[in-house]
Order: structure tokens, then sequence, then C-alpha cells
């Protein structure tokens, strides 16, 4: 993204067609190559690879903090964040421009944590990459 000078809580999402994206980093995104340093982050142990993804601090969902649209948000976070999850591939990944996104978001990494297996994380695992090959959506 190009560097726009911004309150440092600022809590704009990437949006389809956003100007401050460069080229370079509109490929890695749909390749999903920006992912590569979350990878790291879970060989090193402070990330899972399946479960509720993480947010940027102070984002929003149609102008309202995260934590304010559903006060069940904060119970995701009861578990290290993952780089898929069942949200992921139910197809709630990308921007959260309505409460109504955020709130299925939520729903679904809550499902996760409750219904947590082995089984269920091959099986998300499995469909993610299903995903990534057929329908790369990512900006």
């Amino acid at each position: 993204m190009h560097h726009i000078a911004e309150h440092p809580n600022a809590w704009h999402q990437a949006t389809r067609h956003d100007p401050r994206v460069t080229r370079i980093g509109a490929w890695l995104r749909y390749t999903s190559l920006d992912e590569l340093p979350q990878f790291l982050n879970v060989l090193t142990g402070s990330m899972s690879l399946v479960g509720p993804r993480p947010h940027a601090l102070n984002t929003r969902a149609a102008g309202r903090p995260f934590e304010l649209v559903t006060d069940r948000y904060a119970a995701r976070h009861c578990v290290k964040p993952g780089m898929t999850g069942l949200a992921q591939v139910r197809g709630w990944r990308g921007e959260t421009d309505t409460e109504e996104k955020l709130i299925r978001r939520v729903d679904s990494d809550l499902e996760y944590i409750a219904n947590w297996s082995v089984g269920g994380d091959l099986l998300i695992i499995w469909r993610t990459i299903e995903m990534l090959v057929r329908t790369p959506s990512a900006y």
C-alpha cells in the first residue's frame, strides 16, 4: 500500500479498488503471498494455522467498532488467531463493511471454538486450499 499520512489509530480496511494498494501489493493479495509472514508466526507459535482471523485494532463494521457491534466479539480472543478459519471457508472474508458480515464472522469463529477438532481443522485447511485455487477474492 502507498503510505498515506493518517492518524496512528486509523481503522480503514482495504477495500476493492482501494487507491492505497500498489500493483505489487495487489498481486501479492491476489496470489495470497502476503500471508507468508503469518505462516512464519505459525512456525514460531504465536499463531495457529486454523482459528479466528486476527483483526487490526480499531477496525470497524459499518463505522462502528467491532466490540460495539456484537458483545460476543471478545470471546473469539480466547484462542490463538489463525491464518484461515471457519468464517473464511464460509465466505466471510474480506471487508466488513456491514454489521451483518461481522456478526456472521464472529458467529462462525465461536462455532469453530466450541466444536474444535483435528478433523475439523483438516477440513478447513482443505476447503481453504480449494477456495484459493478456485476463487481468489482477496484485495
